[in-house]
């Protein structure tokens, strides 16, 4: 195992707005959690020398590459961490597997269901030597969700029936906002879709322990031709501002989409980034023959429970402030009632994967779990495109 002398070196590859939040993730994970292995930011991995040195400095790496590979050659760093668009994830992956590094990739996988199958197999071979693989759907993280997933796994809600999940946002919803890098299926795979929708994917199947078998879904692009970012009408592929130029957008501006889960259970999901108004609000609920569970990002410390078992006379949704230190990864933080953020679900995420390459076990969600997830992505593709026909979810 490429673990040496207690500590974890960690080399990242991309530094915006995921980059900030994993840098931030392995700077504290260490200092509130006991771990095994202490992280540490070896190496910071950006295109441009000058952009991901003054990145380096602001978040704490030790030193800056400006081609992945060079991460695989470096006997400081063991863990390879990917934050940049999906199009590398699996060329950036399966070589870092190959090396002998452990591998932490952000969600989606993979742009598609070839590339995820390919990096299940890169980690299936790394596995056999000790070499550990997560994808980072870090919402899993969240301590209510963590403790609903508890709660039906204890049976408080029965038999699962309904599943309704919802991501929204309205960041583009400006004609005028920049082709970016998410807008281009070359280097996003899908649009609200993949984006975030695999969250709530991902979130359905973690929460029920189920599996979605089949989908029914139509999606939409409402701008289809936006100006081209200035960088992008110099040859590059980043930036925000606009530059000279229009570009076709080529993935989905939203997606709706039925389901069904082998357990019986039926799913309703909405992925868009056109809710105007809706900045980042995440919902799920789900109704079981004895109960009910819901959430909402926007009051992340809280979970609603609906205790079908109760005398109707008292029976209601409850509130429950996830802050007890007997709730999932609460008792490492803050006293009672003192709130956690957004960034604390990497911090969690960061803790586990130590622990499980310390262990020597594999980590969840793994690359599996993520192929899972893109064969639910490619179904819901297939319907909308087939004007919503029923399309089954097979491995």
């Amino acid at each position: 195992m490429p673990v040496v002398g207690g500590t974890l070196g960690i080399g990242m590859v991309g530094y915006a707005f995921m980059g900030a939040a994993h840098s931030h993730a392995w700077r504290t994970a260490g200092r509130f959690f006991e771990l095994p292995l202490a992280p540490e930011l070896a190496a910071l991995c950006g295109r441009s020398a000058a952009e991901a040195a003054a990145a380096a400095d602001r978040m704490g790496w030790r030193s800056v590459e400006t081609d992945w590979k060079a991460l695989l050659a470096r006997d400081d760093v063991g863990l390879v961490d990917i934050c940049s668009p999906g199009d590398t994830h699996a060329d950036i992956a399966i070589a870092a597997l190959d090396a002998g590094k452990h591998v932490l990739c952000e969600k989606p996988l993979a742009n598609t269901v070839d590339e995820a199958r390919a990096m299940v197999a890169a980690a299936a071979r790394a596995a056999d030597r000790g070499v550990r693989s997560m994808v980072g759907f870090s919402y899993r993280r969240v301590p209510a969700l963590a403790l609903a997933r508890r709660l039906v796994q204890h049976g408080r809600i029965g038999e699962v029936r309904h599943v309704r999940a919802a991501y929204l946002q309205d960041w583009i919803v400006d004609p005028e906002f920049p082709l970016v890098w998410r807008l281009r299926r070359e280097a996003a795979g899908s649009g609200a879709l993949g984006d975030i929708g695999a969250h709530i994917v991902d979130l359905a199947q973690y929460l029920t322990g189920d599996l979605l078998t089949g989908v029914s879904a139509l999606t939409e692009t409402f701008v289809r031709e936006r100006p081209l970012p200035a960088s992008v009408a110099a040859g590059g592929l980043s930036g925000s501002a606009p530059g000279a130029g229009r570009g076709t957008v080529t993935v989905d501006d939203a997606a709706l989409w039925l389901g069904r889960f082998a357990g019986g259970a039926l799913a309703t999901f909405e992925a868009t980034r056109f809710a105007t108004g809706r900045k980042n609000a995440l919902r799920i609920e789900l109704n079981g023959s004895r109960g009910s569970l819901a959430f909402d990002l926007e009051s992340l410390n809280e979970l609603q429970f609906y205790d079908g078992t109760e005398d109707a006379d008292t029976a209601g949704f409850r509130r429950i402030l996830v802050t007890e230190p007997s709730h999932p990864y609460i008792g490492a933080w803050w006293p009672p009632g003192h709130l956690l953020g957004y960034e604390h679900t990497f911090t969690h995420q960061a803790v586990d994967l130590v622990n499980d390459i310390a262990a020597d076990r594999d980590p969840v969600p793994s690359f599996a779990d993520g192929l899972r997830v893109q064969l639910v992505l490619d179904a819901v593709q297939r319907s909308a495109a087939n004007s919503g026909s029923w399309q089954p979810i097979t491995d």
